[in-house]
């Protein structure tokens, strides 16, 4: 029986390489190397304050609000402002060292190399990521797996970040690739699943944290990289 899909999509961040250890590594690096102990209570105190605007700057980014180089501005700069200790110099020092050390990191998701491995013979396989051209690029090189992808699509080359609909068809478009025979697969609901979903492509979740509840089913729903073999 012939194949259902030819071409698979894949998000990087936290579906492939593990963003979320690799960050917060590379965060407490910097913690200690800037000696950021003596501005919080403790790195969990700086992360946490660092996450949640982060989250917030990320959303306003999607929606125009900021620009890219005030996202970065604002999300390191944040941290010592709440804490009364604003230092411009030694926040942009943070910043460039982070971007610095962060690509370099080689942490994957849990059987993520196999899995490409795998697949990377019998599909032609892309990364559809909003992350940023100069990181997203090496994070791939220095994980060893930018061999598994034929093309890698940022939201970075048009200005607009998933789950907006643009992205996806520039995606299909970029890599002569037909809706019908494509799917996408990552672990964020709203910019993979409903992104996916809102332009008529296939989709799986990779569900990482174990949703409870969600708004509508998914073409497939995964907690394991593996399941994509079986069900590929």
């Amino acid at each position: 029986m012939a194949r259902k899909y030819k071409n698979l999509f894949f998000d990087l961040d936290d579906t492939l390489w593990a963003f979320s250890l690799n960050a917060r590594d590379t965060f407490e690096e910097m913690y200690h190397k800037f000696n950021y102990e003596r501005y919080f209570d403790s790195f969990s105190h700086f992360y946490d304050l660092y996450e949640a605007r982060n989250v917030e700057l990320w959303a306003e980014y999607g929606n125009g609000k900021v620009t890219k180089e005030e996202l970065n501005k604002q999300r390191f700069s944040y941290p010592l402002e709440a804490v009364e200790s604003k230092n411009e110099e030694l926040s942009k020092a943070f910043a460039d060292s982070f971007f610095s050390a962060i690509p370099t990191k080689e942490k994957l998701m849990p059987h993520a190399r196999e899995v490409l491995e795998h697949l990377s013979l019998d599909y032609n396989m892309y990364i559809l990521s909003n992350g940023f051209k100069e990181l997203q690029c090496q994070k791939m090189r220095s994980s060893g797996i930018d061999g598994y992808f034929k093309k890698i699509v940022l939201s970075d080359d048009i200005g607009v970040l998933k789950p907006w609909p643009e992205i996806f068809y520039f995606a299909l478009s970029a890599t002569q690739s037909t809706m019908s025979d494509s799917l996408m697969i990552g672990d964020s609901w709203k910019n993979d699943i409903e992104g996916a979903r809102g332009v008529g492509m296939h989709q799986v979740f990779y569900d990482i944290k174990g949703s409870d509840a969600l708004p509508f089913q998914p073409t497939y729903h995964i907690h394991d990289l593996r399941e994509l073999l079986s069900l590929l």
